[in-house]
């Protein structure tokens, strides 16, 4: 039954109440708000992946790697704010002779912005969804969650949002801190509700533009970190090409192919040297070969996915090397066209195929790579397959300036939640410069205060000279490490 507009109002102020109660709690406590959410996943594990697996058609061992990988988050997630440097904390102390007249005490720090609005993705039940990157980096900024759940998983939602609200209650936090709310007028009361201060987004790219159009209409604008898809981009110089193509298309089909190329990053364009077509398909036929298809997430995504396919199948410059099909387990389809095509109609390089098909682009001569790279939209990565002498200066340029993440010699499927992970990219692959993967995806759901001529006593206790936190601060420019850690 889906949530009433009147019961979301309710759940939004409640959230807000928890978040006022929680924002002053220490960096410490919310690091282990988050480990308990974490420890109660591992627990409930098995009940949560046979939930998972019943509503998603994925396979079981993937549901339980990515539950791990949901903990491994919230664990990192904990040990990220414990050293407080999400907050940067910085301290101007009161200067006569400051180059440019006397200078006050000025102190500033990020505080969390309150109710966050969160929507899962269905193609990641865990890692995107109920407590996946979104959910996680707003409770570790310190604010409260308001998760929409996406109707492919509503049992999964349910079972996530009972343990995640359980572990919660146990650990001392406020009631509130985390709910749950379902169907379409509270997903779209949730955007407009005032006290909801920032929206996390994981979908397509229609739904995702809605909700942003919407969230920038109101009355307060308010941020919404979207993550709308992308099309994924590997470039194959023709060095490496002739040096290793086979081992180039076995990696590829591999890429396209997993978890039902239901990825966001899964590589949906491959520009090679033309003239190998014959050797392509049999390259590919062969790296296929036992490949045992499943089902797609849901009946709405298959309808997608074969509507996407036809369309591009059905331009006059694409033909199929590999045929597949729109069976209930569809078989994985390789298009290929020529760059002569793709310059006549660009619209070929920006429709995303979510699923197992993927487009062959042949250009007859490397020097055209530089003009594909800027026919393509915002891509969340980007990659090149290149050898050590190719120069791909400029093409390197171009894919930095429309991707995200640009890889080398590698395939993008597989994002690592790490430091220096950034998952993001121009759109439509995301609404913002901002990252949703790493622990970079916490600064989103804080902002900068600055206090100024404050009385010691006052201050925001990451602020104090005391520094009873033990965190990093920045003192009269220069980073004064952490006391905690000492990094």
């Amino acid at each position: 039954m889906s949530t009433t507009v009147e019961d979301l109002n309710a759940t939004v102020e409640a959230a807000h109440a928890a978040f006022d109660k929680a924002r002053a709690a220490s960096l410490e406590t919310r690091a282990a708000w988050l480990e308990a959410i974490a420890d109660a996943l591992d627990a409930d594990a098995p009940g949560l992946v046979d939930i998972a697996a019943r509503e998603t058609h994925l396979a079981i061992p993937r549901l339980q790697g990515e539950l791990r990988r949901s903990t491994f988050q919230l664990r990192l997630f904990a040990d990220e704010i414990r050293r407080g440097e999400h907050l940067d904390a910085t301290i101007d102390h009161a200067d006569e002779h400051w180059g440019m007249g006397p200078r006050p005490d000025i102190r500033r720090v990020n505080v969390p912005l309150g109710v966050v609005g969160v929507f899962g993705a269905s193609n990641f039940p865990f890692a995107f969804s109920v407590i996946g990157g979104d959910s996680a980096s707003a409770l570790a900024a310190g604010c409260a969650v308001v998760h929409k759940a996406h109707d492919g998983h509503l049992d999964l939602a349910a079972r996530t949002t009972e343990v995640v609200a359980a572990a919660l209650d146990a650990a001392g936090a406020p009631t509130g801190l985390f709910a749950l709310v379902t169907g379409r007028p509270a997903a779209e009361a949730l955007v407009d509700h005032p006290l909801v201060k920032a929206i996390g987004f994981t979908g397509s790219t229609t739904g995702g533009r809605a909700l942003f159009d919407r969230a920038a209409a109101r009355p307060e604008p308010i941020p919404f970190y979207g993550e709308l898809g992308g099309i994924n981009a590997v470039f194959v110089t023709e060095n490496a090409w002739a040096s290793r193509r086979d081992d180039i298309l076995a990696g590829y089909a591999q890429s396209l192919t997993l978890g039902m190329g239901q990825f966001c990053t899964k590589p949906g364009l491959l520009f090679v040297p033309a003239g190998d077509t014959d050797a392509i398909a049999s390259a590919l036929a062969r790296a296929l070969d036992g490949f045992e298809p499943t089902r797609l997430l849901n009946d709405r995504l298959h309808d997608g996915y074969r509507a996407a396919v036809s369309t591009i199948r059905g331009d006059a410059g694409v033909d199929a090397i590999v045929e597949g099909d729109f069976a209930t387990t569809p078989s994985p389809t390789v298009l290929r066209t020529t760059a002569a095509q793709v310059q006549a109609n660009p619209e070929l390089v920006r429709q995303e195929m979510f699923g197992p098909a993927s487009l062959v682009v042949e250009y007859g001569s490397e020097s055209e790579l530089l003009g594909l790279a800027t026919l393509l939209e915002g891509q969340l990565t980007t990659t090149l397959q290149a050898e050590d002498a190719d120069d791909v200066t400029e093409l390197t340029a171009v894919l930095t300036d429309i991707s995200g993440r640009v890889l080398w010699n590698g395939w993008p499927t597989g994002v690592t939640v790490s430091y220096a992970q950034h998952h993001g990219g121009p759109y439509p692959a995301t609404t913002s410069g901002t990252t949703s993967v790493g622990t970079a995806a916490i600064h989103r759901f804080v902002r900068p205060v600055a206090y100024q001529s404050f009385p010691p006593s006052r201050l925001p206790e990451p602020l104090q000279d005391a520094n009873p936190w033990g965190i990093a601060q920045r003192i009269d420019g220069s980073w004064i490490q952490s006391v905690r850690t000492g990094k």
